[in-house]
């Protein structure tokens, strides 16, 4: 039993009748694991709903009874976010408790004053109760927004940390997007596992550069499972941070990256400050390509809220597999799609790499756009110059092929972290940009790595 979790109820007896009534505001992921830590085994509690908002497909589903527990035998409803005031009047909800993450501090207190006016309490997750106690050390890599680079680093972590001959276990953030039942934890070693698990385009990009780094990737949707998979064949464990969330694993050594080219995002949104405050060390990303401005508000930042915090700097260099197809052609873009929607980021290092390989004209993909790719421009009116890479569904994957297919260009920049020509077909020239942790700072990073870790390198 691990320590500092509830015990499961032997029956369902044990559960009172009269419970408060609790519904959980999510994204399919954080909000789980609140529940599964803070919920699933609290006899006074009842959570009524989940409501799921920023990723498409994901509502209209059930949290099932293997994870939903003794207290709740029928599993748990998962409904759209615009249903949350009609849920609090129709089932009498005591407390809301918002659980996801990279949304603005001003949209959460907005939502808390309509959830008071409807009558109900409203709460965000404590992170405190959420963080697992792993018996391996943990290093917990985490950002104050979607797209500042944390599987780079983490990768670099990985590769640091087996430089020292410690195995590294890398634990991504939740991407239960699909069958829940079968994504109680999963384990992630080849591209066919990727297969096998049924993975969208947005899980491909979080987990196949660390398989083709040599790493092994848990991830699902119980996390105390997880991490008991994943402490089995590790020395180290690697949280992989999703968004700007917190770890849900307890860090004896906690990564925050601040991102210089969103300067003051690491106050606005939530729950960055949370992140920055806790952190051991803060590395300031993308120096190579940010303006001084910008570097120093990050920083004066970091010192004002976290002064113990240890700030080192890093560079993402980029590289682009045949510059000689983009110089001088019509190049049409495809990003990373959570960092260019609700990551907030307008560009990536596909724009960036066709640009610097003298590109002659970056295609306008909008008015070749349809189904998903054209409601996402709607929704996202910063996307003018990119295609999102949405995936979540055939649907999406085929409404992305299309929208590629349509566009009148020379060559297609691929600045997804996947091989996305595994996955769409693409009629043209398509040409990959990939970027890459590398440190801009001595000592940086990979020096408090090793002098943290190496007293526990195992002796021959």
């Amino acid at each position: 039993m691990r320590r500092g979790l509830p015990r499961e109820p032997e029956s369902g007896r044990e559960i009172m009748a009269e419970r408060e009534r609790v519904l959980i505001v999510g994204a399919g992921g954080r909000d789980f694991h609140v529940f599964n830590t803070c919920f699933r085994n609290d006899p006074e509690t009842e959570v009524v709903a989940f409501t799921a908002a920023q990723i498409p497909h994901i509502d209209q589903r059930t949290y099932p009874p293997v994870l939903a527990g003794a207290g709740h035998p029928a599993g748990i409803p998962i409904v759209p976010e615009s249903r949350l005031l009609d849920l609090i009047r129709e089932r009498a909800v005591a407390r809301v408790v918002f659980a996801y993450s990279d949304v603005t501090r001003a949209q959460v207190d907005e939502l808390g004053a309509r959830v008071r006016a409807a009558g109900a309490r409203f709460e965000t997750f404590d992170p405190d109760r959420t963080m697992l106690l792993s018996s391996k050390p943990v290093v917990a890599v985490c950002a104050v927004r979607t797209g500042c680079g944390k599987s780079a680093t983490s990768r670099f972590v990985v590769r640091t940390l087996g430089e020292l001959g410690l195995r590294a276990a890398v634990l991504r953030h939740p991407m239960p997007y699909g069958q829940l039942q079968a994504q109680v934890w999963q384990r992630f070693a080849t591209l066919d596992d990727l297969r096998r698990h049924d993975c969208t385009i947005e899980e491909m990009e979080e987990y196949e550069p660390h398989l083709a780094a040599g790493s092994v990737v848990f991830a699902g949707a119980d996390y105390a499972r997880i991490l008991a998979e994943a402490e089995r064949e590790a020395d180290v464990i690697v949280w992989d941070g999703g968004n700007n969330d917190l770890p849900f694993l307890r860090p004896d050594l906690h990564v925050v990256l601040l991102d210089p080219l969103r300067a003051g995002d690491e106050l606005r949104y939530f729950p960055s400050r949370e992140n920055l405050e806790r952190a051991d060390v803060l590395v300031v990303v993308k120096t190579d390509v940010a303006t001084p401005a910008g570097i120093a508000e990050v920083e004066a930042n970091a010192r004002a809220h976290n002064p113990r915090a240890v700030i080192v700097h890093s560079r993402s260099p980029i590289r682009l597999a045949a510059p000689e197809l983009v110089a001088g052609k019509r190049a049409l873009v495809v990003e990373d799609g959570p960092t260019t929607t609700h990551g907030g980021m307008a560009y990536g290092a596909g724009l960036l790499a066709a640009r610097a390989a003298g590109a002659a004209e970056i295609v306008d993909p909008r008015p070749f756009a349809v189904g998903a790719i054209a409601a996402a421009y709607a929704r996202y009116p910063h996307l003018e110059a990119v295609v999102p890479a949405l995936g979540y569904s055939a649907e999406d994957v085929a409404e992305l092929e299309r929208t590629i297919a349509a566009a009148d260009c020379d060559v297609v920049v691929v600045g997804t972290p996947i091989d996305l020509t595994r996955i769409v077909r693409i009629d043209k020239p398509a040409v990959r940009a990939e970027y890459r942790y590398e440190e801009a700072s001595d000592p940086g990073l990979g020096a408090i790595l090793r002098e943290r870790f190496a007293a526990r390198v195992p002796r021959p």
